[in-house]
């Protein structure tokens, strides 16, 4: 059978190979199929090429990485309307089932039978054809790039964990975390009326980085001091009155989740968005008696990712500042070392010539 589809594929824990893949056949006459022209590397890519697996997904079959990518469109299914071929799409990776109960009440991104992509046993986007139905393919507006359509997807991401937290105009947010999630929710915090934007990090540069993107204020915690000192100090440095409206731990930290719930203000909004241990200790006395709306947030939901495109296409949001590297196909293992060991914010693979 001929095959013309190279693809770089997770064999197992630490080894990545190019290899040529079949061509996704269109399963379904609403399907079309894609080359991605540029990917993103996430966070979660790196962790099942470093350690095989991420909770109760396990890398037991090779698999093809990426999910963060924008791409032409190849060809269309007999029934498809929205898209033609040529049209430049950002490409929303996870496909639910459509006919469950968490689909049917309007929250397909915790439908349990996802078919996401990179995540096992579903190959991801880093080849050169990846199928999609029509309506998770979202058409770019004249202007906006290939690079900033690979971003809509994690700008998604940020855009579901600030609805999460009902940012509206006027709040103060608090954002721990400024790698690319924290730094978009940032982003889309601002973008949603936030007049104060606070981005918390212990790197230097990145807070640098943050400043001079979307956070209004930055701050530093201090070596030995406890998390409910920590929160004191940002509440007063930062101008937060009797404390931040809305908090985001984009960072999975666990001292920053517990400073988090001490820097909110009674009745404020603390939303989960970063992933680290599986179980930490948890200040439940001051959840309990600040009487605060405590919150998950996995993935994205319905609009989000249009509402995503939308917002850069508007110039109300940009993703450009965030990409410090761009890579050919053939050095995406380079790409994932350099993720791996920090450098740059969001690198991009480019899509097999």
């Amino acid at each position: 059978m001929a095959q013309k589809n190279p693809s770089f594929i997770l064999h197992s824990q630490g080894k990545v190979l190019f290899e040529d893949r079949p061509i996704p056949e269109l399963k379904s006459p609403y399907d079309v199929l894609v080359e991605p022209q540029w990917t993103g590397i996430c966070g979660s890519d790196v962790h099942y090429w470093v350690h095989g697996r991420i909770g109760h997904f396990i890398v037991d079959a090779p698999m093809v990485l990426g999910h963060e990518s924008a791409g032409t469109v190849s060809s269309i299914g007999a029934s498809v309307t929205s898209l033609k071929v040529g049209d430049r799409v950002a490409m929303e990776p996870g496909v639910p089932c459509r006919r469950c109960v968490r689909c049917k009440d309007g929250k397909y991104n915790l439908c349990p039978d996802m078919a996401f992509a990179a995540t096992p046993p579903y190959d991801g986007t880093l080849a050169r054809y990846y199928a999609l139905p029509e309506d998770y393919c979202y058409k770019l507006p004249e202007g906006m790039s290939m690079e900033e359509g690979a971003l809509i997807e994690p700008t998604a991401v940020a855009v579901h964990i600030c609805k999460q937290g009902g940012v509206k105009p006027g709040d103060s947010l608090v954002v721990f975390g400024a790698g690319p999630v924290g730094l978009l929710c940032a982003a889309v915090g601002r973008a949603f009326g936030a007049k104060k934007v606070v981005s918390v990090d212990v790197n230097e540069e990145r807070l640098k980085f943050a400043k001079g993107y979307a956070a209004t204020d930055v701050w530093r915690s201090k070596a030995g001091e406890t998390v409910e000192e920590g929160a004191k100090r940002l509440v007063e440095e930062c101008g937060l009155g009797s404390g931040a409206d809305v908090i985001i731990d984009a960072s999975g930290a666990e001292p920053c989740i517990q400073m988090s719930v001490h820097a909110c203000r009674i009745g404020g909004t603390y939303v989960q968005g970063g992933m680290g241990k599986p179980d930490i200790q948890w200040p439940i006395m001051a959840m309990c008696t600040k009487e605060l709306n405590v919150k998950g947030s996995f993935r994205y939901g319905s609009g989000d990712y249009q509402l995503a495109v939308d917002l850069v296409a508007s110039g109300k949001l940009s993703v450009k500042e965030l990409i410090t590297g761009k890579v050919k196909f053939e050095d995406a293992e380079e790409a994932f070392k350099d993720v791996k060991a920090g450098k740059g914010i969001k690198i991009l693979i480019e899509g097999p010539k």
